[in-house]
């Protein structure tokens, strides 16, 4: 075994030397999927024990887990070194999405061991959405299944080009060609039909490690590469991605000091050089790159992969999430896309609801509509849906709340991959990929007028508000906000007020009292309530609003101090026992489905601009305490 494990010579040797030829080594990222139980843990300890990155104390521990809690009998039991959590040791499967790093001495690599369960769906979609290759490994045994199918869906949807098909377990088959000649014309079938141009199939043993490092005697009618050969050779993403028109999203405005102002980020694709004429978007001004600025010195030129900063011949306007382009091949910027998008999240997303995208270095709001199809991953049909579950993939329509740089995420990952985030949480609740901009998002435009927002204010001598009511159905919000309204129609102040019931006779008469269809409600009271803020009004807004994310939103909308949060703070059981409407009997009843305080969720302010406790005050002392508040209006 010491003999096995003997370190380079070149380490003891000159250990700058062995440094400097292990960074200037190409690197591969790439994932092992299947089916639970194919191999994939095996194949990945086989690839770490090969290829000498075990030190001799994880090789003892090894060898004593093996006799423990492996499943190989008394030999070593590789799927040990990358199953980590208790869980995966415990019931010999993956669960988590384990990364591993090892070197050979023409490349490096970076493995993700990925889940093969259905319900670990989004597990793989993380793991594989930087891979450059996936090695997709089908049990001898059992043949193409399920679990194959969807996977190799995913790897095609995430725009993975590179496949392996290893045939796993060949011992268990007596390493039988026609066997593996079925398997993978089986395969070939279904791949053709998902769009998976070409691959690679080989034969292998994990455990025994046939066609691994070395070619096997056991296969002698197999005359292709051994899988660390192919690995080793085939081409990275990073030199496809160099012969692109150059991007580069902005990540930081360098700016030391009075003289030096610089734009940092990695370049996603193509090359530049001094000299260039580069345009800066969404803004579309052009200038000219003065220097390639790095901590080694200046470059001549930098190309994709390598993190740089560029310093231009004009003072122009750029900042964190802008893209430095190729000036006569620019990407495109839009506000409305088409998208698939992987759910990741275990509660459902919410049709209308504000997420932050992230796409690159840009961050901004968007709402995603409801899916035009979600996708059985197993069977590949396309199924109507109202929503994305955990783990759904579907295709859906979103906005942003403006306009975003981007390609096409089968032209530019960097470029067309997006994330979603909670607002509330910050959780990751899904990761898309963008197809392209609506036509209507390039065909509609904003029209510029003369006579202003403030040129409305003024002439009506007040500031414009939005007064947003919040609370429980019987708080007072209405007779509160009506109460407002009076007084302020005595003090000349040009008001308009929306409330929620009447708001649905009419606008809104088309929603439910759904998660969805409340977001939408809220959705539309904002944009109509910005319009009349637009126009110089004092909008005053009843409406229960239940959720936090929605009335951020309508804040969102407005410029800074104009949307005014008022909590109408009412108990539960107060709001109950007055009941004005009889509605929270019906509830209570089972007569009346989602409604507020019962059996759908009201979160209330965390920090409210003005509060008032219809306890405490009266209507009409709520009223007066607002107003008092509120002053000056001009």
């Amino acid at each position: 075994m010491d003999a096995v494990y003997q370190t380079e010579a070149l380490i003891a040797e000159d250990i700058d030397a062995y440094l400097d030829v292990h960074q200037h080594k190409t690197m591969l990222r790439f994932i092992t999927c299947g089916s639970v139980d194919d191999g994939k843990s095996t194949l990945i300890g086989r690839l770490l024990y090969d290829s000498k990155m075990i030190f001799e104390d994880q090789l003892a521990a090894l060898e004593s887990d093996s006799k423990k809690v492996g499943t190989q009998g008394q030999e070593i039991d590789f799927a040990l070194l990358v199953d980590g959590l208790a869980a995966e040791r415990e019931q010999g499967i993956t669960i988590d999405v384990a990364y591993r790093f090892f070197n050979t001495e023409k490349r490096k690599f970076i493995v993700a061991d990925c889940p093969g369960h259905e319900q670990y769906t989004r597990n793989m979609v993380t793991g594989a959405s930087t891979a450059d290759l996936a090695v997709i490994l089908i049990d001898a045994r059992k043949g193409v299944l399920v679990q194959t199918r969807r996977h190799s869906y995913l790897c095609q949807l995430i725009g993975i080009r590179n496949i392996v098909l290893a045939v796993n377990k060949m011992d268990l088959v007596d390493y039988d060609q026609a066997r593996f000649d079925a398997i993978v014309a089986e395969y070939r079938a279904f791949a053709q039909s998902i769009g998976i141009e070409s691959f690679t199939a080989m034969p292998i043993s994990g455990f025994k490690g046939d066609n691994i490092t070395t070619r096997s005697d056991n296969t002698p009618w197999y005359s292709g590469p051994t899988l660390i050969d192919h690995l080793e050779t085939v081409e990275v993403l990073s030199s496809l991605d160099a012969d692109k028109p150059f991007r580069l999203p902005v990540q930081w405005v360098n700016r030391p000091n009075l003289d030096f102002r610089g734009f940092s980020g990695l370049i996603s694709t193509g090359s530049v050089k001094p000299g260039d004429t580069v345009r800066v978007l969404p803004s579309g001004k052009t200038s000219t790159v003065s220097r390639i600025v790095t901590l080694d010195g200046d470059l001549d030129e930098a190309v994709a992969g390598q993190s740089v900063t560029l310093t231009l011949a004009d003072e122009i306007d750029c900042s964190r999430g802008d893209v430095i382009a190729t000036a006569d091949n620019p990407p495109q910027a839009a506000d409305q896309f088409e998208a698939t998008i992987v759910w990741m999240d275990d509660d459902a997303m919410l049709v209308g609801r504000s997420y932050w995208l992230k796409l690159g270095t840009q961050t901004v709001s968007v709402t995603v509509q409801q899916p035009k199809y979600t996708i059985n991953v197993n069977t590949l049909e396309q199924l109507a849906a109202k929503t994305l579950e955990l783990n759904a993939i579907g295709v859906a329509e979103i906005a942003t709340d403006k306009p975003i740089v981007f390609e096409p995420y089968a032209q530019n990952r960097a470029l067309g991959g997006f994330i979603l985030i909670d607002k509330l949480t910050n959780r990751t609740v899904g990761a898309g990929m963008l197809h392209f901009s609506l036509r209507r998002a390039q065909n509609v435009h904003w029209q510029a007028t003369d006579v202003t927002r403030e040129v409305h204010a003024d002439l009506k001598n007040q500031k414009a508000k939005v007064l947003w009511f919040t609370g429980l159905s019987g708080s007072g919000k209405s007779t509160i906000a009506n109460e407002v309204e009076k007084t302020l129609s005595v003090m000349n102040r040009h008001t308009f007020l929306l409330d929620g019931d009447n708001v649905r006779h009419g606008l809104n008469r088309d929603l439910g009292f759904t998660e969805a269809d409340r977001i939408e409600n809220i959705r539309r009271v904002g944009e109509v309530a910005k319009l009349m803020a637009d126009a110089g009004l004092i909008v005053l807004t009843a409406f229960i609003s239940p959720f936090r994310a929605e009335r951020d939103m309508v804040r969102q909308m407005l410029p800074e101090g104009e949307f005014v949060e008022i909590f109408v703070d009412t108990p539960l059981e107060v709001a109950e026992a007055r009941d004005v409407k009889g509605l929270y009997k019906k509830a209570r009843a089972g007569n009346l489905k989602n409604f507020t305080g019962i059996d759908s969720p009201y979160e209330p302010p965390e920090n409210p601009d003005i509060r008032v406790n219809t306890v405490e005050m009266t209507p009409a002392e709520a009223a007066e305490f607002i107003i008092r508040q509120l002053m000056p209006l001009k």
